[in-house]
């Protein structure tokens, strides 16, 4: 069985005493019941994995001494997504905690010319990243970015080799996302909000090299839309494959 691992976003050094947050420190205590002297580990979220023994213990805090750390490269090739959310606030959490398991390098909150204007909730969810990362057993952190005009996005993302912009218009030419997508690349993908990309969103996307892609025959919600395409690119990048 493998070690709890927890969240500390210190750059951490072999012999360091740390000590860890109110709520780190109860629920290894009041929860798990670890006693000084038991191992644990600990990421930062940039690749770090960080072996360590309890210390110190109290109600509300603890404290651990570092005894191993491992570097962790970051996976590769990296997907930044760009989704426009919904005003649902629980579906919206919902995609950063499973674009988060898949393994997402970067998420760009999108504001497009059919959003709806969700308010940002930074703190919160930067929370829900954290669990998922911990939950998934990984050691690298999203980027989520603050929200970003989509033609802003367009521009600093357009350096990127694979693009892909996954709408419903059928007036313009689709690939399935199972072809358009390539092996061994760094892409960026775009899922617009609930009433799809405007024409000429997708005719911007277009001129930055972005290929329009489709994926099935129904309707799909953001979040799903988002999830279906992110998962295809988890899968055929897996270290088996």
């Amino acid at each position: 069985m493998s070690l709890p691992i927890f969240f500390h976003p210190s750059e951490m050094t072999v012999g360091e005493i740390v000590s860890l947050p109110e709520d780190s420190a109860r629920h290894i205590v009041q929860v798990l019941r670890m006693n000084e002297g038991q191992p644990l580990r600990f990421t930062n979220g940039k690749g770090k994995e960080a072996f360590a023994v309890i210390v110190e213990t109290g109600k509300k805090k603890l404290s651990v001494r570092i005894t191993d750390i491992y570097y962790h490269e970051a996976p590769k090739p990296q997907l930044i997504l760009g989704v426009a959310f919904t005003k649902n606030a629980a579906r919206n959490e919902w995609l950063l905690e499973k674009a988060t398991e898949l393994g997402v390098q970067q998420i760009v909150p999108l504001i497009c010319q059919r959003s709806e204007r969700e308010k940002v909730k930074q703190e919160r969810w930067q929370n829900i990243l954290i669990s998922a990362l911990l939950q998934s057993q990984q050691f690298h952190l999203p980027i989520l970015f603050p929200p970003m005009l989509f033609n802003q996005f367009l521009k600093d993302y357009c350096h990127v080799s694979q693009k892909v912009i996954c709408h419903c218009i059928e007036a313009k030419p689709r690939m399935h996302l199972t072809t358009a997508l390539k092996h061994r690349q760094d892409t960026v993908l775009l899922i617009g909000p609930e009433g799809d990309f405007t024409l000429e969103e997708v005719a911007e996307a277009e001129k930055c090299s972005f290929t329009g892609v489709q994926m099935v025959d129904q309707r799909l919600r953001t979040e799903t839309a988002a999830m279906a395409a992110v998962a295809f690119f988890s899968l055929i990048h897996a270290k088996n494959n």
